[in-house]
């Protein structure tokens, strides 16, 4: 069993009774990046949340005019737009934008925006060789500079170089592509440290999309983004996973403003559940069964799944070995050097606002968040990443399947068992929207520990709503 207290900074800090992560990476098969089981914690305090702060027009108005202007927002990835000419539209409260790949292979993003009577350019992603206005015929070249504008006899008034499109900040990190519309502020790099440094390992650049689902939610966009910033609500909300998960033993990193990370561990029990009468190869079995990033690597037996647990061995250790064979088999890159952890566990990183990648060598889970279109909805999308084999070009992005509001996750059955999942989470977020709005205190209370990410992200959102023009 491990300490049920760390002390952070002097002070002592409450933790679930059992076996910590820190436990479980330092008896990991291979070394574990010491950056994993660190503890970066600080106590933001105990103040409840306005419930306010997630219905309320007039402050999702204020996150419109303030924050969301002034954040990098991941806005695509680089497989969406392999040529030149390629485009894809990213669009946020109420602002369109065009990321397009140059005839140098660098990446530009302009304002979906006609100069002339205000138009919408593109409504949908694809190839051009250049930008034209459907309404009157203004075009400008794929680099933002004017074209042509009809008529030109009746616009003496304007000048070629005071028609160039308007752009907006772009850099790119690990096949991730970022756009800022606000000229000052942190760099890319600046902004995402320290993951630039983590992620060297996992080489997101190395990685494709080959799955795209996306759905509206009725709920407010940090209802739903908080909703996955915290592990501990598998108990009652995810019970299949328990037999596999740590949940409430899971690891809480907060990185400065902007970034965080969480590490739940899996392989071994919930402390929930009581582990009379529980095996080792039980644990792997119920894995198996309900873990979704991994399912493509088993096959069942007659006498059950194919990864077994040699006497002396724990189901971490099993799997770990298990992982490493078949994703050295499934995508070419040898693994073998990796940990159990960095094969298994929940690694993931959170961007404010509204990014948040899965890390490790397995196939990894990315979220994106945006409101859809007002306070009360949200778009969640849900992609998984895959690793190019060594030598092959990564594929186009398949584009985004866009469920109903009548179609629930679990159609999208490229999504496997993790349909099932985010079900799930779906049978909570409508109703915690719902409830926010019928809040007799307004307040919304939070963990000091497991729910301080949420602390962290609302305290940002904060400084960006009240900082000064």
């Amino acid at each position: 069993m491990g300490d049920t207290e760390t002390k952070i900074k002097g002070q002592p800090l409450p933790r679930c009774p059992g076996t910590s992560f820190r436990d479980l990476a330092l008896a990991d098969t291979n070394p574990v990046p010491e950056f994993l089981y660190e503890d970066v914690y600080e106590n933001l305090g105990s103040d409840p949340i306005p419930a306010s702060n997630y219905t309320d027009p007039e402050f999702f108005e204020l996150e419109k005019k303030k924050m969301w202007p002034k954040v990098w927002q991941f806005a695509a990835r680089v497989e969406e737009l392999p040529e030149p000419g390629d485009y894809v539209i990213y669009e946020i409260v109420g602002k369109s934008f065009i990321i397009m790949r140059q005839k140098d292979n660098s990446v530009r993003a302009f304002y979906n925006v006609c100069l002339h009577r205000g138009r919408k350019l593109k409504t949908e992603d694809g190839w051009a060789s250049e930008l034209h206005c459907p309404f009157h015929g203004f075009s400008w070249n794929t680099d933002g500079s004017l074209k042509q504008i009809p008529c030109r006899w009746d616009f003496e008034h304007l000048k070629d170089e005071e028609m160039a499109l308007p752009e907006v900040q772009v850099g790119q990190w690990g096949g991730y592509i970022f756009l800022r519309e606000a000229k000052e502020g942190p760099t890319l790099e600046e902004y995402l440290a320290p993951m630039p440094e983590h992620f060297k390992r996992w080489k997101h650049e190395e990685c494709a999309t080959v799955i795209w689902v996306g759905k509206v939610v009725p709920a407010n966009w940090k209802v739903v983004m908080e909703a996955f910033m915290e592990s501990w609500h598998t108990v009652v909300t995810h019970p299949q996973l328990l037999p596999f998960t740590g949940d409430c033993n899971s690891q809480y990193n907060i990185y400065g403003d902007h970034v965080n990370m969480t590490v739940t561990p899996f392989g071994t029990m919930s402390p929930h559940i009581d582990p009379k009468g529980k095996s080792q190869q039980w644990i792997v079995d119920e894995f198996v069964k309900y873990n979704g990033r991994s399912s493509d690597n088993y096959e069942e037996e007659d006498d059950g799944f194919n990864v077994k647990v040699p006497e002396g061995k724990t189901a971490r250790e099993a799997l770990g070995e298990s992982l490493r064979a078949t994703t050295t088999k499934m995508f070419g890159h040898d693994v073998s050097f990796a940990s159990d952890c960095e094969m298994m566990d929940a690694i993931l990183y959170d961007v404010f606002p509204n990014f948040s990648p899965w890390a490790g060598f397995q196939p990894n889970i990315v979220y994106r968040w945006r409101p859809w279109h007002d306070q009360d909805h949200t778009l969640m999308e849900v992609r998984i990443l895959t690793r190019v084999p060594p030598g092959e070009k990564a594929p186009k992005a398949p584009p985004m399947k866009f469920l109903t509001d009548d179609q629930k996750w679990t159609e999208a059955e490229e999504l496997g068992i993790l349909g099932d999942v985010f079900e799930q989470d779906m049978e909570n977020l409508p109703y915690v929207q719902e409830g926010l709005k019928s809040s007799a205190n307004n307040e919304v209370q939070l963990a000091n520990y497991q729910e301080i990410q949420i602390r962290q992200f609302q305290n940002t959102v904060m400084k960006y709503v009240k900082a000064e023009e």
